[in-house]
């Protein structure tokens, strides 16, 4: 089998924000050529199923500014500096719906778009919720969509749930229900 590695040669932060940066980097082919990578670093991010009491899935509802439009998503949140991803999933299920786990389990992680980032992101099954209070950040406005997992799973196959990491939460939560049945 060929190695296909890549070797960065340099690097370069093109940009620098709150969230990411932008980079440039000069790489060495696996035929011995030089060419360019241009790709985001981001620090991580988790996602979380939340089965809610009445056993709905609690989805959220937001306006996702970089495609124009709204969309319907599992919850999820970016893991800070030094955090555990279970410790972001824990804060970031209370964050966005208002809720605590009292079974938090870890099924899979992710990378969401490698083509351009190196962006993991680990997803959960969040099962026995407490009601507790939302804490939103000052600039996240979300809508609580609750919904049966079947009637996700038909806006999914209708092209009304066209976010990643909530199709890939929600086919493992199909498979893993269907493995209990």
């Amino acid at each position: 089998m060929p190695d296909l590695t890549e070797k960065k040669i340099s690097t370069e932060i093109i940009y620098q924000g709150r969230l990411l940066d932008v980079r440039k980097d000069e790489v060495l082919l696996p035929n011995g050529k030089s060419s360019t990578r241009e790709w985001i670093n981001h620090p991580g991010a988790v996602c979380l199923i939340p089965i809610l009491p009445d056993e709905k899935i609690a989805l959220v509802k937001q306006y996702r500014y970089p495609v124009l439009n709204h969309m319907i998503e599992l919850p999820a949140g970016k893991i800070d500096r030094n955090e555990l991803p279970i410790e972001c999933a824990k804060r970031e299920l209370e964050e966005e719906i208002g809720y605590r786990a009292n079974k938090i389990t870890y099924l899979t992680k992710i990378h969401p778009a490698v083509g351009f980032a190196n962006e993991k992101m680990w997803i959960y099954l969040a099962e026995d919720l407490e009601k507790t209070n939302s804490k939103l950040d000052e600039d996240e406005f979300l809508d609580f969509f609750p919904l049966h997992l079947e009637k996700a799973l038909e806006m999914i196959w209708k092209g009304q749930i066209t976010d990643v990491k909530t199709i890939i939460g929600l086919l493992w939560l199909d498979k893993i229900n269907r493995n209990k049945a």
